[in-house]
């Protein structure tokens, strides 16, 4: 490459985002579910937070983090999906440099908050099942704050390095990602540098966090079934059983798609690349689009505000 190529790429105004390389035919037609779902999130995420809001019943621990969740997913679509309809509908391809550090970190830093809203979560369960009397004196709203505060404090100083490690890269090679958006590792592979930091910290961080939250959330699930089990009635053990399946499934559609996504990224040269970018998009989009099904059509005080 000449030198003033070279230079022209060191620091890019833009990248061009390719959308999903090999399918661009059939962008029209992918937009259309993902359009769909990005309908459903919005409506049945707002919908689940002007609930919560207006009936005062609802102001308990397990509605504050599922408000918690709520307000991520919004972000988490909001970050990803009009870019990506955009490129779909009208060729729209470019985005700038900043902004695109911008959507890089906030896919990273409020996928880490979910990570930890469902932890908070599964333990607020535990306590209502194993320790029911002790439910409110244990989970205060104090200690709901305090939870709170972490969960975002953790996704939020994790992440911080990403787009300064990405932003320090010279970019001399090209300006174009074969992505619907602006996926860390997509990014920083474009560098003409030795990206091993940003990869490496990536990893421990992808690492830490699916680690503990993952073994976080058996060990509080494992108690409750204990519990479950040990219900005197048949049917409510069932009751209970069914709730927490329920939620187990949302946290298993965010955690699967999510660790594939990444190990794929790096270490699944054989898969086909628009392959990858469909799956990588998968973990963005149905669990903000899930969870207020699963959370809120199938929780009885959520269906009564509702109706």
């Amino acid at each position: 490459m000449s030198d003033t190529n070279r230079n022209n790429f060191t620091n890019p105004s833009t990248f061009i985002l390719l959308g999903i390389p090999g399918l661009e035919a059939t962008h029209v037609w992918i937009s259309v579910p993902f359009c769909t779902i990005y309908t459903i999130a919005i409506l049945g995420n707002f919908t689940t937070l002007l609930i919560v809001k207006t009936e005062t019943s609802l102001h308990v621990p397990m509605y504050y983090f599922l408000c918690m969740l709520a307000v991520t997913d919004l972000v988490l679509t909001t970050a990803t999906l009009p870019k990506m309809l955009s490129i779909f509908w009208f060729s729209s391809r470019e985005i700038s440099f900043n902004a695109c550090l911008a959507q890089l970190y906030f896919i990273q830093c409020f996928s880490v908050m979910e990570s930890g809203i469902f932890v908070a979560m599964a333990f607020d369960r535990y306590v209502a099942i194993c320790n029911p009397l002790r439910h409110s004196s244990i989970l205060t709203n104090t200690v709901v704050a305090k939870i709170s505060l972490v969960v975002v404090l953790r996704g939020s100083m994790l992440t911080l390095p990403y787009p300064f490690l990405a932003r320090q890269w010279p970019y001399c090679r090209t300006n174009i990602i074969p992505h619907t958006y602006c996926e860390h590792i997509a990014v920083v592979k474009l560098a003409c540098a030795d990206i091993r930091v940003s990869s490496y910290y990536a990893l421990f961080v992808a690492f830490f966090v699916i680690v503990v939250d993952v073994f976080l959330v058996a060990l509080s699930y494992t108690q409750i079934l204990r519990a479950i089990f040990s219900l005197p009635t048949k049917d409510a053990r069932l009751k209970t059983f069914e709730t927490c399946s329920s939620h187990l499934c949302v946290i298993l559609a965010f955690y699967i798609p999510a660790l594939f996504s990444f190990l794929t990224q790096r270490f699944g040269q054989n898969v086909p690349l628009h392959f990858h970018i469909l799956f990588a998009n998968m973990y963005l989009l149905v669990p903000p689009m899930m969870n207020p099904i699963i959370y809120g059509v199938r929780t009885k005080e959520i269906r009564v505000g509702v109706l």
